[in-house]
């Protein structure tokens, strides 16, 4: 698609190819050149032309119309430094040549972020008479990226940029860094010899990058380019763009595919109504693997290429896309979404939003109603005149990758790391890394994983954990406090609590071992999501999801019997204790009864604090001791 300065571009290009208003040289030698590059310029020949007019300048310096299609060709190729000085020159020898001269000397002014001459060249522009709707609007957008670039250089944001060196990047351009939830791997896109491929990277021990090697797999193609990807949190589904592929839709369409035994199965095309005949591209997975983020210049848009999401349906399929809106899109350009694992932050590129000129990062946050927040330029110096896009935020929303160009960069685009300003991060997540496996002999389960949330008794995770290794990964956002319930038929079911109510003492990673234990007589389980107020034994509200998950266990295998054991730590009396935890077991036992659960299955039975897990001499130990159980009698 082209952008709206192309359309001045080729306007100014067909001023003088029409001949209407064109201007001689008087050395004929010159005139031919520039003719000839008129000519090489219809066929898009465009090193060409520049050698052509390069030469009619070199015969006639003062030759300005040459001057003007070398500043046009130079503009519309992004090599903005060599355009301004031809521009220059044509108002030096003849400013009444033609009002585009202005425009493309402001738009190369401010694309090497010299704003102040950019904003006077644009408003000489601005009042031409007889502009049309499209040149006004363009130029009013350039004028204020102008304002806004002037004020934001005078308040720069904190930004040391780390590039890894080797290890990651090389004398070729790398982007768009895409990484697991854990930060342990990162997958980026190569460009090498014109040809895109995907990269992979490993930390070792001490937290380094290794040497990034090839994607292993059917991933990498020798025909098509592969790129602008992301990767599910847990790194076993990979979503990319392929463009000119012959079950391909559109032009450019989304594929994903799965990480299997340390290679990368074949890809499949996402199909519609994701992929359409349009071009799709640049996919951004919730943390949830339910929504998909995306661009495409479909029709429904805003103008441009626009991010849209679709989501997940009960039936595995994607649903239909729907575009986000004038909240988030322009009629400009947006790209490179990603949408950070709290679900609400939205990171992109655009060129529609007042910016330092090219593309610009800019966040938004979705508020509680669901809509999205205007988008807040990351500020300078992590935007410059230069062109930033693809950025990947860790979970806990301290640190950034992104690729740019810069002085210490060992070739074109590098990736570089960051820490984000405090007023751009995300709401800070946690993640729980899981592997589950069978008690007795260590297998791997492909069990249910569910995480809910217990205050609102809402499930934010569910799904199946990997069936080749048993593991899963599930975010949890801070400020609030989790169940997560493992399930698979014919074992117990597992329980734990992690309350992240304030990140600033609590871990922001967890990894748990989960050993199920076959359903026999003798087997117990620990209920870790029953509470009850100091010294009381009525069962409070956020207690339901244990409750609900047992009663579901108990209606699933309908022959077994069980005792639901209450366990005190050392506080008190033994007295108390022992009659507390009666009290509380028989609370738990009477919630199931009136759930329909018949009370020839149930027995319930207070142990007091005679049976501890963990030592009561510190508080951990005693939370630990302070539980709820229950054992198969039968």
């Amino acid at each position: 698609m082209q952008k709206p300065s192309y359309i001045l571009l080729l306007c100014g290009l067909l001023f003088y190819l029409s001949g209407q208003g064109q201007i001689y040289s008087n050395n004929r030698k010159a005139q031919q050149a520039f003719e000839k590059a008129g000519n090489q310029l219809k066929n898009n020949q465009y090193d060409l032309a520049i050698a052509s007019l390069e030469s009619a300048i070199s015969l006639d310096p003062g030759f300005a119309a040459a001057h003007q299609q070398l500043g046009d060709i130079y503009r519309r190729q992004e090599q903005y430094e060599q355009a301004v000085p031809h521009y220059s020159r044509v108002l030096q020898l003849d400013s009444s040549l033609t009002a585009l001269t202005w425009f493309g000397l402001g738009e190369s002014l401010l694309n090497t972020g010299r704003y102040s001459e950019a904003l006077h060249a644009l408003e000489k522009y601005a009042a031409t008479p007889g502009l049309d709707s499209t040149g006004q609007r363009l130029t009013k957008k350039h004028i204020a990226d102008c304002h806004f670039s002037l004020t934001a250089l005078k308040h720069p944001q904190p930004f040391q940029p780390y590039n890894p060196g080797s290890s990651l990047n090389s004398p070729y351009d790398e982007y768009f860094p895409r990484l697991t939830a854990d930060y342990q791997t990162i997958i980026f896109t190569r460009k090498e010899h014109n040809r895109e491929n995907f990269y992979e990277s490993t930390r070792d021990s001490s937290g380094a990058w290794r040497s990034a090697s090839l994607l292993q797999g059917d991933i990498n193609s020798e025909l098509y380019n592969e790129g602008a990807h992301c990767i599910s949190p847990d790194g076993k589904y990979l979503f990319f763009t392929g463009c000119n592929r012959p079950d391909g839709l559109g032009s450019c369409d989304i594929y994903v595919s799965r990480r299997e035994d340390n290679r990368w199965g074949t890809p499949h095309n996402l199909g519609a109504p994701v992929n359409s005949g349009g071009w799709e591209a640049q996919p951004a997975l919730a943390a949830d693997g339910r929504t998909l983020y995306f661009v495409s210049n479909r029709r429904g848009g805003q103008g441009g290429y626009d991010i849209w999401k679709s989501v997940l349906q009960s039936n595995g399929q994607w649903g239909q896309p729907q575009n986000l809106g004038p909240a988030i899109n322009t009629p400009y350009d947006e790209s490179s979404p990603y949408i950070h694992a709290d679900n609400r932050t939205l990171y992109f590129a655009s060129n529609g939003w007042p910016g330092f000129g090219n593309k610009d990062i800019f966040k938004s946050q979705m508020d509680s109603a669901g809509n999205w927040q205007s988008p807040v330029n990351l500020g300078y110096p992590i935007n410059d005149h230069h062109e930033q896009s693809a950025l990947s935020v860790s979970m806990n929303g301290r640190q950034a990758f992104f690729s740019t160009r810069r002085s210490d960069a060992l070739g074109g685009l590098d990736i570089y790391s960051f820490d984000l300003p405090q007023e751009v991060m995300p709401h800070p997540v946690a993640y729980l890394k899981g592997i589950i496996v069978d008690a007795e002999n260590e297998a791997p389960i492909q069990a249910d994983v569910a995480v809910t949330d217990i205050q609102a008794n809402q499930v934010v995770y569910h799904e199946q954990a990997d069936y080749e290794d048993g593991t899963f990964l599930a975010p949890l956002p801070f400020g609030k406090t989790y169940a997560l319930h493992i399930k698979q038929p014919g074992y117990l079911f597992f329980s734990e609590n992690y309350p992240l109510d304030d990140s600033t003492k609590i871990n922001d990673a967890y990894e748990i071992r989960i050993a199920l234990s076959r359903i026999k007589v003798g087997s117990t389980g620990t209920l870790n999501n029953i509470f009850f107020d100091v010294n009381r034994y009525e069962l409070l509200p956020k207690s339901k999801s244990d409750l609900d998950n047992l009663i579901e266990f108990l209606n699933l295998n309908k022959t077994v019997r069980v005792e639901i054991g209450g366990h005190t730590d050392n506080t008190g009396s033994e007295t108390h204790n022992q009659t507390l935890s009666e009290n509380r077991a028989k609370a738990v036992r009477d919630y199931l009864i009136h759930a329909g659960i018949a009370t020839a299955r149930l027995t319930y039975k207070g142990y007091g604090q005679s049976q501890p897990i963990a030592s009561n001499d510190t508080d951990e130990g005693r939370q630990l001791n302070r539980r709820t159980d229950f054992k198969i009698i039968e």
